[in-house]
């Protein structure tokens, strides 16, 4: 038992970076709905990521570059992870993709809240 798990955490280590290499679905244009809770107005925001052949995360998210992202494909459940800043700081945002959108979180460290989110591919509508 011990051996296939080890072979399946060795299979999926080698078969992280060819995921990357074939393109991500996490990679393109998204319209992300920032409001608060769900009765409130769509507050909407763009973010453009692309993902490199090493599973690197560019792009942006709320008009503000993206450092040091990471996106991997486990089990095909495709995610991603990275950080944003402004004045008041660090933003970590991650989520992962579920059918055609993506779910999602941000935590806003300087302004103290966890905010959920979904986005769906520039384009498309709610």
């Amino acid at each position: 038992m011990r051996t296939l798990k080890v072979a399946t955490m060795i299979g999926l280590a080698f078969a992280m970076p060819a995921f990357a290499q074939t393109g991500s679905p996490v990679s393109g244009e998204w319209t992300v709905d920032l409001r608060p809770d769900p009765n409130a107005p769509a507050y909407l925001k763009p973010m453009v990521i692309a993902v490199g052949s090493d599973g690197s995360i560019t792009g942006t998210f709320y008009d503000h570059a993206i450092d040091k992202g990471r996106a991997s494909a486990v089990s095909g459940r495709a995610c991603f992870a990275f950080r944003t800043f402004d004045d008041s700081g660090a933003y970590h945002t991650s989520g992962c993709l579920v059918g055609d959108q993506i779910e999602g979180q941000t935590w806003s460290e300087g302004r103290n809240f966890l905010l959920a989110w979904t986005a769906v591919r520039r384009g498309v509508s709610r």
